[in-house]
């Protein structure tokens, strides 16, 4: 079924060029800002006297060449008795006054623009960590970054050319046309129009069909930058599995998708411009016949036939733009209607409206019979049920895949619970701020995750208004404040990517820094030394003893020798407390965590150094 050009631009799954171009609009007539508004005045205004200005140049054209052609040449006296040379020198400063005007027009919009990209920037990457956690651990991080820098140069690209190219286009033409038809007559109309008409037909038609090029050789980009991103995000497995070649294979093989698509993009784009350039011509040549033939019959002058000239030259250099823009304009509305589809995505977790700060007193957590799965067909949690008193810990053990991790994203609410609920003092997570519940909670993962700057950065992101000395004092007590003065550049040393010039212990004891300079009255230990060995698992422990003191903590945990201190603990099993109580009355208990611990116990002693001699 053929696709018209009308359903081309229209195409709903990429929201709609005039949606888009709806979401655009008001950023260029800023609310609140008279300033900017005024350059928005000023720029139009300049922007219709460079059309008039240039638009008026050839009639200048025209009296200097029937002046020259007058007996007495030079000497003779053309448009309001000003001679020859006088005429070539206006028609000079018109088309000066016509670029002049234009480049005043540019410079006044320009800070508009700029203000327009960095709102709309903002918006977009306050909304992408608006979104639920389910978004993210889905997206692919390097295509992402794609959609919005094509998307904000989509922005830039469309305020820039469609506002400032396209419209003023349109206005040449009008005028032009306008002036065929009271200076010479309807045929000359007639022929511009048609030539117009039919220009701009064969570039729509010819330019949604390499959109749709275009489209496919994005994705492919897309699609191979992606695999880079990854395997370089990657790069130690890769090592480690000496698949340099397989991973170069699976980027080549985005890259020869890519290659057809952008040969194909080529070839049509070399068609496009043969195809405007023959209609052009014809156009051209048709006009100039005419007016050749009225010359010599008597009825035009020289000038009117080289004015007619100038006139089709003239609208031939932005006609020849046209097609570049318009496919620009095309283009860059797709790539803005990815990031407005990215835009228009509802974040699953919202504040209600009537949402107040979360007040802690005593920190008292208690989950009342949570039930939770990601996916509505595999439930995770069931009928969970436990409450900690403010100041006093909560072990919750069991095997992997019992939901341990799960009540940690709950409790921060990165999800909501289905059924239940969960209360901190007593308020329901649900009907405080997101902010407020998620600054009285700090988490420390099992793998801390650094920014790529420096150590000091980095603790102080727990709280950046904390003064030096402050972060000073979370790392004693972290116990990492003597490693990091022994570094060459102390606290201002870089991390490198995730932090990956730390050892893991290393970067355990800065996100504690991190949590303690946060200072947050509930803590979560999600398996907070699981992946690191013994000896420094019980330097790790000693901090988070001291992290924990006089907090509500929660501690999610695989190695149980880790919450023998706990106030209580609690054993799951697919998603049910089977066991809960102390630790000793767990063991004299002998059921499911006995076990558990009895064959730690067993594996702690087949690895030590003695069983191994």
């Amino acid at each position: 079924m053929r696709t018209t050009i009308t359903e081309g631009f229209f195409d709903r799954r990429k929201a709609g060029a005039w949606r888009v171009i709806r979401r655009v609009a008001p950023y260029l007539w800023p609310k609140g800002a008279p300033g900017l508004r005024l350059r928005v005045v000023l720029a139009m205004v300049a922007l219709v006297l460079s059309k008039l200005v240039t638009v008026a140049a050839p009639f200048f054209y025209k009296a200097a060449v029937d002046a020259l052609a007058q007996p007495g040449g030079g000497a003779a006296v053309g448009m309001a008795g000003v001679g020859a040379v006088g005429l070539v020198v206006a028609y000079g400063l018109a088309r000066v006054g016509g670029v002049g005007f234009a480049q005043l027009r540019d410079a006044l919009f320009v800070r508009v623009g700029q203000r327009a990209l960095r709102q709309l920037a903002l918006e977009t990457f306050r909304h992408i960590h608006a979104l639920s956690l389910r978004y993210h651990i889905a997206r692919k991080t390097g295509a992402l970054s794609r959609i919005i820098e094509r998307g904000v140069k989509g922005i830039e690209f469309l305020m820039r050319f469609m506002l400032f190219n396209l419209v003023p286009l349109v206005l040449e033409l009008l005028m032009v046309a306008v002036i065929f038809w009271w200076v010479f007559d309807l045929r000359y109309l007639a022929v511009v129009a048609v030539t117009i008409a039919l220009y701009v037909w064969i570039t729509f038609r010819l330019t949604e069909w390499r959109v749709r090029i275009r489209k496919e050789m994005n994705e492919q980009d897309a699609e191979a930058n992606q695999k880079a991103i990854d395997s370089l995000l990657n790069f130690e497995t890769v090592k480690y599995f000496n698949a340099e070649e397989w991973e170069a294979g699976r980027y080549d093989a985005a890259m020869a998708g890519y290659e057809h698509a952008a040969v194909k993009t080529g070839v049509s784009l070399a068609i496009l411009n043969f195809t405007q350039a023959l209609i052009i011509t014809l156009g051209l040549v048709a006009v100039m016949v005419m007016a050749a033939l009225e010359v010599e019959a008597g009825r035009l002058t020289v000038g009117d036939f080289v004015m007619v000239n100038a006139y089709m030259i003239q609208l031939t250099m932005p006609l020849n733009f046209l097609g570049t823009v318009y496919r620009e304009i095309r283009q860059a509305l797709v790539d803005m209607a990815d990031m407005f589809e990215l835009l228009d995505q509802k974040p699953e977790i919202v504040e209600k409206p009537d949402a107040k700060p979360l007040e802690v007193r005593e920190g008292r957590v208690e989950f009342d019979h949570v039930h939770f799965g990601y996916e509505r067909n595999r439930p995770i949690l069931r009928g969970v049920n436990f409450t900690v008193p403010g100041g006093r810990s909560l072990a919750i053990v069991g095997p992997s895949g019992s939901g341990k991790s799960t009540i940690a994203r709950l409790l921060f609410r990165f999800y909501d619970v289905w059924e239940g609920a969960i209360r901190i003092d007593g308020q329901d997570i649900r009907d405080v701020t997101l902010s407020s519940l998620h600054r009285a909670i700090g988490i420390v993962p099992q793998d801390t995750v650094l920014f790529n700057d420096t150590i000091y950065y980095n603790i102080a992101y727990g709280r950046p208004e904390a003064s030096r000395e402050e972060v000073e004092a979370a790392a004693r007590a972290a116990a990492i404040h003597d490693f990091i003065v022994s570094l060459p550049e102390g606290y201002q040393t870089l991390v490198g990517e995730r932090g990956l010039k730390l050892s893991g212990g290393e970067k355990q004891r800065v996100g504690i820094a991190r949590t303690l300079l946060k200072d947050p009255p509930i803590l979560v230990l999600d398996e907070a030394t699981s992946a690191l060995d013994s000896e420094t698992e019980q330097e790790i422990q000693d901090s988070l003893r001291r992290l924990g003191r006089g907090r509500t903590v929660l501690m999610i945990a695989h190695r149980l020798s880790t919450v023998v201190e706990a106030d209580h603990i609690i054993v799951l099993e697919k998603g049910r407390i089977v066991e809960e109580g102390t630790h000793e009355a767990l063991l004299a208990a002998g059921g499911r965590y006995a076990t558990m611990w009895q064959r730690q116990q067993a594996g702690e002693e087949g690895a030590s150094p003695e069983a191994a001699e």
